[in-house]
């Protein structure tokens, strides 16, 4: 700063006095210090800047609503300016959000996440420095191999399905492999029966073809052909005015299913986890089960498959025995 400051100094000295050129020295310093300090700054004001810029970017109002509750924990807990927070403190916030509410190691690191997503938007605003997140590593996370349904149990469910619509669901999630929030969204006008496939809206509002098999295609038509209502939704309520299913509707269903048919505990998301595994064990490239299930990244993809160890086995005797 001082070298400009001479700089402009030694060009303006042939035109200005002494007094001048010392009062001009004063006003550049001042001005230069100004630029250097930190723009003062209101938590909440940034933290509403952060929200509007991921909503921007297409997250769902429940990420947002999770964003804004997490970030917010951690501002109270802080108790300190943004621009003053360091990565002591932050690594101090999550072991005694760990201890003292027992969290497991995927949610103390979905936290980690979220402030990182937040500081690194502060550093690149020009908010802070350095984002202090950048020296916080990924919580290591224990790898837990999850069930998916058995061909017996999914054929259970079928059996234990006392209406057509229930049906329906059964098979348009296990042929599909689509989220539950996926295909409440659908409406009828979505869904190509000749062609056997339908355009969901999947995170970020981003749209996506999926594929279904000819007995999901035998339900549907079946299920249609007793609807006599003018509500566009797919799939609608059994009792009073016909509504679109809630996720909550389909969940329920799903784990009431279970129940009654001894298969134990189901959920929608668990049709998508078989078809995945599924898929890879059948020899299905990775990229393309990303793309059916509408994954950005494709290590997302590969957590959700988890291949037959006893193809493993037959893999290792084919190739390297």
């Amino acid at each position: 700063m001082e070298a400009i400051i001479n700089m402009v100094l030694a060009q303006m000295q042939p035109l200005l006095n002494g007094h001048q050129l010392k009062q001009l020295a004063i006003t550049l310093q001042a001005a230069l210090e100004h630029d250097r300090q930190p723009p003062k700054e209101d938590p909440a004001d940034l933290l509403a800047l952060f929200l509007t810029a991921k909503e921007v970017e297409g997250c769902s109002p429940k990420t947002i609503a999770y964003y804004r509750t997490t970030l917010e924990h951690m501002t109270v807990a802080v108790a300190k300016p943004y621009t003053q927070v360091t990565s002591d403190d932050l690594r101090s916030y999550l072991s005694d959000y760990e201890l003292k509410r027992g969290a497991g190691k995927v949610t103390v690191d979905n936290i980690r996440r979220i402030m990182s997503s937040f500081f690194s938007w502060l550093e690149d605003e020009d908010y802070v420095v350095k984002s202090p997140v950048r020296r916080i590593h990924r919580v290591k996370c224990a790898q837990v191999t999850k069930e998916v349904l058995t061909d017996e149990q999914v054929e259970s469910l079928r059996d234990g399905c006392t209406c057509t619509r229930d049906l329906a669901v059964i098979e348009m999630l296990a042929s599909t492999g689509m989220r539950v929030g996926e295909l409440v969204r659908l409406d009828i006008d979505d869904v190509n029966l000749q062609g056997r496939e339908c355009v969901v809206m999947g995170k970020g509002n981003k749209q996506r073809p999926v594929y279904f098999d000819a007995r999901t295609k035998l339900r549907i038509n079946e299920y249609l052909a007793l609807r006599h209502d003018d509500c566009p939704a797919l799939f609608v309520s059994l009792r009073g005015e016909a509504k679109r299913m809630t996720v909550g509707n389909v969940e329920a269903r799903i784990r009431e299913l279970g129940k009654t048919t001894s298969v134990g505990r189901v959920h929608p998301h668990k049709f998508r986890r078989t078809l995945a595994t599924r898929a890879i064990d059948k020899g299905m490239p990775i990229e393309q089960v990303q793309k059916l299930l509408g994954h950005a990244k494709i290590d997302t993809t590969m957590r959700y498959a988890m291949v037959n160890q006893n193809n493993v086995k037959a893999s290792h005797r084919k190739y390297l025995e």
